[in-house]
């Protein structure tokens, strides 16, 4: 029986998922097709009891269902739990296990990509949702100095630092309003800054916009978008302006989607396709 598997999220017209997904499945000769399930919040329930079909080996889910997912799973991984967020579903005989490969995505992306450690960094992060969460959990793993948290809303913003307060330790973590990003010191004296936010996404409403201005963005510091649509963003092109090193989402994303993949078929993902397929699918 041929098998398949979805992305799980809404809107989903920007993804690429498809584009590198499907050739890495085609290389090893996997009867299985990859597809997008457009997915809307109050669609999500429905959406996750089709994947207990025997013909469904799992799904990639993005925004804006990486944390709703869960109570709709059987049970979820270590990871998952500790992060609060589900970026990976596999079916095991009708049962939906919860994964997140964010975590392995971003850390390999700055060794690989940007010969980056991670350990004694001040880091900045923009946005709270489900990608900061595991970005959180990350950055907390590999030892940084600090982390930052300035979200649009505030309250969300302390939410996501509370709850990994326990495991931060020592390491000191604060969520001040957005609006003070402008005078903030911890923005200015950051050695990384990442955008987990979908701003600057495109087919977007913020499409042409930068979550800040060059005037804003440390030039000392490396400055990650984790949009990866459009290849060269608004806030990258804003970064470079201000001097800034660079790293684009395109390598997170498939480096999650490999380890996504070896979760679903047991096998080790062609990475060097899928990279290569995921570029050409942005050009």
């Amino acid at each position: 029986m041929s098998k398949s598997v979805v992305l799980i999220g809404h809107p989903l017209k920007h993804s690429i998922s498809p584009s590198f997904q499907q050739p890495a499945f085609d290389h090893l000769a996997i009867d299985v097709r990859y597809e997008k399930w457009e997915t809307p919040e109050e669609e999500l329930a429905a959406t996750v009891d089709r994947l207990r079909h025997p013909s469904m080996l799992g799904a990639n889910v993005t925004i804006p269902c990486k944390e709703k997912i869960i109570p709709l799973l059987d049970e979820l991984s270590d990871t998952a739990v500790r992060i609060g967020a589900v970026n990976t579903v596999v079916n095991r005989g009708g049962r939906l296990m919860g994964f997140n490969t964010d975590v392995e995505g971003f850390i390999t992306s700055l060794s690989q990509d940007a010969d980056y450690r991670l350990r004694n960094r001040k880091v900045v992060l923009l946005g709270a949702g489900g990608v900061a969460r595991a970005v959180m959990f990350a950055l907390l793993n590999e030892e940084v100095t600090s982390v930052t948290v300035f979200n649009r809303s505030v309250e969300r913003g302390r939410t996501l630092v509370r709850s990994f307060a326990r495991s931060a330790g020592k390491i000191p973590l604060a969520a001040p309003p957005w609006t003070e990003l402008e005078t903030s010191s911890a923005l200015q004296d950051c050695d990384l800054l990442v955008n987990c936010t979908s701003i600057g996404m495109r087919y977007s409403a913020t499409e042409a916009e930068s979550p800040l201005s060059a005037d804003l963005i440390p030039k000392d510091a490396l400055v990650y978008d984790l949009v990866y649509n459009p290849e060269e963003t608004p806030f990258l092109k804003e970064a470079k302006k201000a001097g800034a090193e660079t790293l684009g989402g395109l390598s997170m994303l498939v480096y999650q989607g490999a380890a996504s993949f070896e979760l679903w078929t047991g096998k080790n993902a062609p990475v060097d396709i899928m990279l290569r397929s995921a570029r050409e699918a942005l050009r």
